[in-house]
Parts: structure tokens; sequence; C-alpha cells
């Protein structure tokens, strides 16, 4: 009873009837326990019961604490799936015990944490690791950047034949690589592919959109159509949003409106995001506004921020207030719409509704998040946040940095920052600038430095790494929250689009 309310999404009557169990002293095992944490949101009160009657702790139970970890993980505890982790025994842990873990730190977005447990599995050399662990790591290598790590186990999954053929290693693999700057090699797995899935499909058409590369994009979706394969909606995110980055505002429209007739796609919130963002991109407040008022559905956060990321864009007070307001009832602690909104009166110079913000967001405990950038040289991940010294390189990184900066000055004229986010006398040297010098002294004169940031790069660090990369001929490549930015003798391949 209790497997068939967990298969049937009722953990309350399963809970109760587990209830009933202990109090009418009816013994269970690891099949009632297994039944319980499959369909309990929350299972904390769980875990407290089977510590107190000693269930927890038998060596026996394995499958039972990698259900715990599992669900610890789904809801986000992430320290308590790690106390259940440790507290196994280590030579009962099993794969599935470390797939849960590694599970649980991807889920979260705790990439070098998969890293470091990836280490681990593999130094112990106790137990094997199968295709579930590799695509895990493989997405995290991906969200970190870590090119050298991911190719490494590139090598090691082409040197098993039994991974050599799976569908879902070989697509994490296009998904790696084009998210690490090497769209050549996405390709060439993707064309030596002699089964596709849609997956397949999609993860290279989202890496071209994410390159900037938008009209390949499309010809690689209109093929996909034409091998017969039924677009989803995930795909058409992609499809969109490739669009969106190359300024392919009508072809994107199109497609948009061909969803439901064409396609058999019903919109949601997430199309109708893309869309804003196409029209808000390309200038069409109005349109973009006109779009959200005739949704069939109500618009979520990504819609209004769609919309108030285009209103930063083109420096619109009214509507970026009104979307911001929108935003605040949906996702009140969100802090990068308040960071938006202070920026968009910081351009319009309404430094009294700057302050005004800034006061709302201490009075609600919300700090911007700092802005952060991986580069990997020689396997290892180097972290640098804005304003860093921690770095053991760090005096002579800023000393590369302030060199920059005067030549740079010099090519430009000493012109002014580009946009109104906040001088970095202020905030200090933005995280991407640390980066890219330390990739300038560490590396061998012309090898291209690929830079992984979290947040959006600004206005004038857009201007002085495309200065930088004439004036050091190399190819600077810069992941951030929106894009891939490919600098090279003094362009962008965005074309200052983004």
């Amino acid at each position: 009873m209790i497997s068939g309310y967990s298969l049937h999404s009722l953990p309350e009557w399963a809970m109760q009837l587990f209830r009933d169990m202990v109090r009418a002293r009816l013994p269970s095992n690891s099949v009632t326990v297994l039944a319980l944490t499959r369909c309990l949101p929350y299972p904390f009160g769980l875990h407290g019961f089977l510590y107190r009657v000693g269930f927890a702790g038998r060596e026996s139970d394995v499958s039972v604490a990698n259900c715990l970890i599992s669900c610890y993980g789904k809801c986000g505890e992430v320290e308590c799936a790690r106390e259940v982790f440790d507290e196994m025994c280590e030579r009962r842990r099993d794969i599935v015990s470390y797939n849960a873990m590694v599970s649980c730190y991807a889920q979260n977005g705790l990439a070098d944490k998969v890293l470091e447990l990836y280490d681990e599995i593999r130094d112990s050399g106790r137990v094997r690791m199968d295709a579930v662990t590799l695509v895990s790591v493989l997405s995290a290598c991906a969200n970190l950047g870590a090119r050298a790590l991911g190719r490494e186990i590139e090598r090691d999954i082409s040197g098993d034949r039994s991974f050599n053929s799976n569908l879902f290693l070989k697509n994490a693999l296009i998904n790696m690589h084009a998210r690490c700057g090497d769209l050549n090699r996405a390709c060439e797995i993707f064309d030596c592919m002699q089964e596709k899935t849609l997956v397949s499909w999609t993860a290279l058409i989202s890496g071209y959109g994410a390159h900037g590369h938008g009209r390949k994009g499309l010809e690689l979706f209109e093929r996909m159509l034409s091998n017969g394969i039924k677009p989803d909606g995930v795909v058409m995110v992609s499809v969109l949003s490739a669009c969106s980055h190359s300024g392919l505002t009508g072809k994107g429209l199109e497609y948009f409106e061909k969803m439901e007739s064409g396609f058999d796609i019903k919109r949601g919130p997430e199309h109708y995001a893309c869309a804003v963002d196409l029209l808000g991109r390309a200038g069409h407040l109005d349109k973009a506004w006109e779009l959200i008022r005739s949704m069939q559905i109500e618009p979520d956060g990504g819609v209004w921020g769609a919309l108030l990321g285009a209103c930063k864009i083109h420096k619109n007070v009214e509507l970026g207030r009104l979307a911001f307001d929108h935003l605040v009832e949906i996702e009140p602690t969100n802090v990068g719409y308040y960071v938006l909104l202070s920026n968009i009166y910081l351009d319009a110079g309404k430094l009294d509704d700057v302050a005004r913000v800034r006061a709302m967001m201490k009075k609600r405990g919300l700090k911007k998040e700092p802005g952060c950038s991986y580069v990997e040289l020689k396997g290892k991940v180097h972290l640098f946040m804005a304003d860093d010294h921690s770095h053991p390189l760090a005096k002579s990184i800023y000393q590369m940095i302030n060199k920059l900066e005067t030549l740079v000055n010099n090519e430009r004229g000493g012109g002014n920052k580009e946009d109104g986010e906040e001088s970095e006398k202020v905030v200090g040297f933005h995280s991407e600038k640390l980066a890219i010098a330390f990739g300038l002294l560490s590396t061998e004169a012309g090898k291209e430095i690929v830079v992984i940031k979290n947040l959006r790069v600004c206005g004038d660090c857009h201007v002085f790494l495309k200065f930088v990369s004439k004036i050091v001929n190399r190819k600077l490549v810069v992941r951030d929250a929106s894009r891939f930015h490919h600098f090279e003798d003094g362009a962008c391949s965005c074309n200052d689009y983004w």
C-alpha cells in the first residue's frame, strides 16, 4: 500500500500508513523505507525516525542511505546529503552512492564539488564509474569551463567500448565542448554520431546560439526538420535564443508564431521570455510590452526579467520600473532584478532612485552576487573574484592590468566608460580582467585564453578586452551569463549585441 501511494504521488497518505505501522509495532524493512523516501519531498522526519530505531545505521541498508542522499539533494539540503554519505561505511558505498552524491552536487550548482568527488572516486579505485557518473562530471566541466579535464574524460570514454557508443555520453560531450568554447570539437562529435536524438540536435543548436552563430544554428534546425525529427519545447528555446543572440529578430518571431500552428508545440512562459528578449534586444520595447499584455498565460519572472534586461540595454526608465514592480511580486528575493533597476537609474542620472533601490535591498537583506571568473590552466581551475588579491600571483596580475589599462587608454584616446555600471574605482577590478591577466602571464604567446564568468560582462570590460586582444595579438574567449564573446584583433564575435 505504501508503494502504491508513493507511485501515485500521495506522500501524506504513505506517511500516515507508515505511522500506523509503527504504532502497531509492525516491523519495517528496506522496501518500506525505499517506498517512503521516493515520495517524500522532505525526508527529515523519516531520517530522524530511522536513526531512533537504528535502521539507518545498518550496513546492509545501503539502498536506504542512497535514497536519503537523493532526497536531500532534490530538496537542496546538500550538507544533510553529505552527512548521510560520510556516515556510510566506505567499503559499503557502491557506485549508486557516489552517483547520488554527484547528482546532489550537480543539482545544486556545486560543479567544483562534483569534480572533487570525481577525483575521489578515481583515486580510490574501489568502484567503477558508469555512464551516469560521467554525464554528471561532464556537466560540471561544462559549468566550470574545465576543458582540459573534459578532454581527459573524453579520452577515457573513447578507450572503453561500453562507453563509446553511449548516446547520453555523446550528448554530454557535445554540450561540454560547446560550453567550454570548443565548438569545432562539438561539431565533430555530432557529425560522427551514427544515431542522433533530439537532445543531440538541441545541444549543438544551443551551442551555435551561445557562440553567436545563429544562422548556423537555424540551418542545423532546418536540417533536423528535414530528417523527420519533430521539435519539442526545449529545442525551440534553443532556436529562439540563437536568433536573439544573433540579432535575427524577424526569423525568431517567425519560428515563435509557427510553434503552435506548424509544430504543434504549446507556447510556455520560457518561449514568451525568448520572444520578449528578441524584441527587446532589437529595441522594439513597445512591441515586447504588447506581447506580454496579449499573453494567454500568466507572465513569469523570466518574461518580466527579459523586459527589464531590454530596458537596461535601451535605457528605458519607465518601462523598466513597471517590469521591476511585477518582478518583486513574483521573485522578491532575486537580487539581480534590483541591480538591473539600480543600473537603469544610474544610466539616467537618477541618483536618488539608485539610493532608494539600494536601501530596499539593504532592508530585505539582499546582497549583490559577487562577480567571479574561472580560467583553467594545466588541468587546474583558477577562481578570481572582483578585486581579488588572494592569488599567489596577485602582485604580477595587478601590474599586468595596470600596464594594459595604460596601453588601452592610449589606444582609445582616454575615452569614457561605455555604460553606467559602477566604476571599478568603486567596486574594484572586475574578475574577468584578473582572469585574463593571469592567463596572459601563465601561457605562451599566441595561446587562446578561455574565461568563464558567472555574471554578464559589463560594457567597460567588453571594450577593454577588445583592445587587449588587439594589443597582445591573442584570441580571448569569455563566456558570461548570457553568451560567448570571442575577442580577436580588436573586435568581438557578438558585434556588441549581447
